[in-house]
């Protein structure tokens, strides 16, 4: 597993480390600026399904290895060559390059993970991502610091190597399974079910919230009068707070402590709870909302892949990560666009709130949805 959870944090490392340091060093303007921000996340959106596809048909573990190595190709490529227009290319390369990888590495974790440890998995593997989105702005700071963007994506590069070549040591061989030919009505079919849309809108749900902490919580503290210190240290407990949550949350699952119905409910009242606190002004709000974002995503991330994992048949793995994936990378862009429609329109402490009130909407369905994804073996009955 080890080398699937590096696969993880190099994709949210590169991600965060390199869009905090684009501001700095880019030298264009905010339109571009945001150009160059959304290269990332916009191919992950049109590539994810695809390459989960291809890693039902092909094998997970050769489009693992192959985006680990594009990871590498496309970071070098700004290192050789340090101009503006291969900047764009190599961040488009890193966007298209982690939708191959992170989804196959999804996808992996579940099939060499005993369905009864799966929640364990899953809590790992989110882990490890948080720990990348946490550690990628300041050491991607730092890199830039010392030696200019140049070094972070050099750093990005070797990394991706490191990973690539940990993985084909230590990754058995998982060959693809036999699979009965499915249409596209069979597929809008299998995606409408409550087994996958259930976790899969728990997941965005969560990505949003924290996607709206990480951007808007600074936010908060700059009008409270709170200095970059403060802000920075509400940004960093939410993260923290999500990656400490995840490996607990997942083993609660797999020991029978916790339910996924019960789980995701749960998960999405507490988030919504810490934005409602958000909506209150002061360090105190911000601090406490930031725990509960934290708490709250980080119940929901391994329950919610730990769901999709044990509904889903072995050989549609591939597809089903991929297809949530692009969930969650749209709940990441529909989140702050949504809190960011209604500041502009009334004040950020109400766009906190419809938020709150989506999630905490959402918290209520999952709880009184019958028809729950399964848990994993172990876990307890889901009523």
């Amino acid at each position: 597993m080890w080398p699937l959870y590096a696969a993880g944090f190099t994709t949210a490392f590169g991600a965060h480390g390199i869009a905090a340091s684009l501001g700095a060093e880019a030298g264009v303007s905010l339109l571009v600026l945001g150009g160059l921000l959304a290269l990332y996340d916009g191919a992950e959106v049109l590539l994810k399904p695809v390459f989960g596809t291809l890693a039902d048909r092909v094998g997970a573990r050769p489009v693992l290895l192959g985006g680990l190595v594009a990871f590498a190709v496309a970071s070098a490529l700004y290192v050789v060559a340090d101009s503006p227009g291969w900047l764009w290319a190599a961040r488009l390369g890193q966007g298209a390059a982690a939708s191959a990888f992170s989804p196959s590495a999804s996808a992996l974790v579940a099939r060499l993970s005993p369905a009864a440890a799966r929640g364990r998995a899953f809590g790992g593997y989110g882990f490890y991502k948080s720990v990348g989105y946490t550690l990628g702005p300041l050491l991607g700071g730092v890199l830039v610091r010392v030696g200019g963007l140049r070094l972070l994506f050099a750093v990005l590069a070797v990394l991706g190597v490191a990973v690539a070549v940990w993985a084909a040591l230590a990754v058995p061989v998982v060959p693809p399974l036999p699979k009965a030919r499915q249409t596209l009505l069979d597929l809008a079919r299998r995606l409408a079910d409550p087994v996958f849309l259930a976790p899969t809108a728990a997941l965005a749900a969560a990505t949003a919230a924290l996607s709206v902490g990480v951007g808007f919580l600074p936010v908060s503290g700059r009008a409270a009068g709170l200095g970059t210190v403060a802000t920075g240290a509400a940004v960093s407990l939410l993260a923290a707070t999500a990656a400490l949550v995840q490996p607990r949350a997942g083993r609660a699952l797999d020991d029978g402590r916790l339910t996924t119905r019960t789980g995701l409910a749960a998960g999405l009242s507490a988030t919504a709870a810490g934005l409602a606190c958000a909506m209150l002004p002061g360090l105190t709000g911000i601090l406490v909302g930031a725990v509960l974002i934290g708490a709250g995503t980080g119940l929901i991330t391994p329950l919610g892949f730990a769901a999709l994992a044990g509904g889903t048949p072995a050989e549609r793995l591939g597809q089903t990560m991929g297809a949530a994936e692009l969930g969650r990378e749209l709940g990441d862009a529909g989140g702050p666009l949504l809190v960011a429609v209604v500041a502009s329109l009334a004040t950020l402490t109400y766009g906190y709130g419809v938020l709150a009130a989506l999630v905490g909407a959402g918290a209520v369905v999952a709880l009184g949805c019958r028809r729950a994804a399964p848990a994993a073996p172990g876990a307890g009955p889901e009523e």
